[in-house]
């Protein structure tokens, strides 16, 4: 059990979420290893499904106010007792400086929700973890100044790639109030954090790993043959850098003579938009969208498929997917994976021996899914292959060994 009073305040954009359950899974496990601590969100949930894992976790979860004006009166309180903090005033001046560069409704809220966060918290915490290196960031790191507590973070992909490199780099300086140690998902992400930061010894490389004992042993397959109908399915929210729009293109490309059906799992904006790619392309009538779902149903769809298919991109704004947890997933259940060379998804799918990293142009995804759809042989050997390199060296609990080290450190205070 949780004590009452834990000393480790974790900052998350939305609780519970179901496309951040490698979140879930990670402070579930911290928990286990005996880590005590409070989640605080900034903003309240709005899936209506929940993981599992959610169900798992025992902290008290807390949630700052989601826009300002929702709760004056709370607001206001909060800043008249941080205004009190004895570095407060650094705080405000520290958000100052960053409201010249972004003067935007969302960094006025972020203090607002520091100030909250800083006023409420119990006496008894001694640092503040958050997940995503923008806005929980920065909430921790306003409430940190104003606490004078250290702060630290865990690093995934969008944070990374859209945050202005100031932001970046001053909230990796030690002097400007920089994090006290930082993790990362990927190698390329941290390779790119190291170059930014005063001390690159700061940032950690921890991959999410996946906790293996949450999935079911993953199913002898009968493998299908070359001539029998493919089975594809995807799970990934409906946004730019997951490129399904690329992939809608792919599958209109297929031959007439090769019977296909693709499931997507997810949800996200741009369902409409890809729903009418799909009628333009006249291939609505073989896919299905079905929407959220929680984990047994995706596991349940991974072991009913033939092909798992996550085309990634980069998207026009910089965005792109890290390690994507679900490939992690599709490799436990011994699914052949099709995928991009996309920033970190390489680390562990080897192209032609994990899986196949194609091209994102509808062209070479066309071509690949042809590939593979007529050599099931190799698809069988590739999928056996990454559920191997997931068992040897993807497991959960090295990171969680390494990131536990680092809190404890933080909170201790060396």
């Amino acid at each position: 059990m949780t004590h009452q009073t834990p000393t480790l305040a974790v900052l998350v954009k939305g609780w519970p979420r179901l496309s951040e359950t490698f979140i879930a899974q990670e402070l579930v496990a911290l928990e286990a290893a005996g880590l005590d601590f409070e989640i605080w969100s900034l903003r309240h949930p709005t899936d209506v499904k929940r993981h599992p894992l959610h169900d798992r976790l025992q902290a008290q979860i807390r949630y700052l106010p989601e826009y300002l004006h929702q709760e004056p009166s709370r607001v206001w309180e909060a800043r008249k007792t941080a205004q009190a903090l004895p570095g407060y005033d650094e705080a405000y001046r520290v958000w100052r400086q960053d409201l010249r560069r972004d003067p935007s409704r969302n960094r006025i809220r972020r203090f607002g929700q520091a100030c909250v966060l800083a006023a409420e918290m119990p006496a008894e915490v001694l640092g503040l973890y958050a997940h995503f290196l923008h806005t929980p960031s920065s909430v921790a790191r306003y409430a940190a100044i104003m606490r004078g507590l250290p702060w630290s973070f865990s690093a995934h992909a969008k944070d990374i790639w859209t945050s202005p490199d100031w932001e970046i780099s001053e909230k990796l300086s030690s002097q400007h109030h920089g994090a006290h140690f930082g993790a990362t998902c990927t190698g390329f992400g941290a390779k790119h954090l190291q170059e930014m930061s005063d001390d690159p010894a700061r940032i950690d490389l921890i991959y999410h790993g996946l906790d293996l004992s949450r999935f079911p042993e993953p199913p002898q397959r009968l493998w299908r043959r070359a001539s029998d109908p493919l089975q594809l399915m995807s799970v990934g929210r409906l946004v730019e850098k997951k490129g399904f729009d690329r992939l809608i293109a792919a599958l209109a490309l297929l031959p007439k003579d090769l019977d296909w059906h693709w499931v997507h799992i997810g949800g996200g904006g741009l369902k409409d938009l890809l729903q009418d790619l799909a009628d333009d392309a006249g291939i609505a009538d073989r896919i299905t969208w079905r929407g959220a779902c929680d984990q047994p149903e995706v596991i349940e769809a991974m072991r009913a498929s033939d092909l798992f298919v996550l085309p990634s991109r980069i998207a026009s704004d910089g965005d792109r997917d890290g390690l994507p947890n679900v490939l992690m997933e599709a490799a436990s259940q011994r699914l052949p994976i099709l995928s991009t060379p996309v920033s970190a998804i390489p680390e562990f799918i080897t192209n032609g021996t994990h899986g196949v990293l194609s091209p994102d142009a509808p062209e070479d995804l066309a071509q690949a899914l042809v590939s593979l759809a007529r050599s099931p042989d190799q698809a069988s050997r590739m999928a056996e292959a990454a559920l191997n390199r997931l068992r040897q060296d993807f497991g959960m609990d090295p990171g969680i060994a390494q990131l536990k080290e680092r809190l404890d450190a933080m909170l201790q205070g060396s």
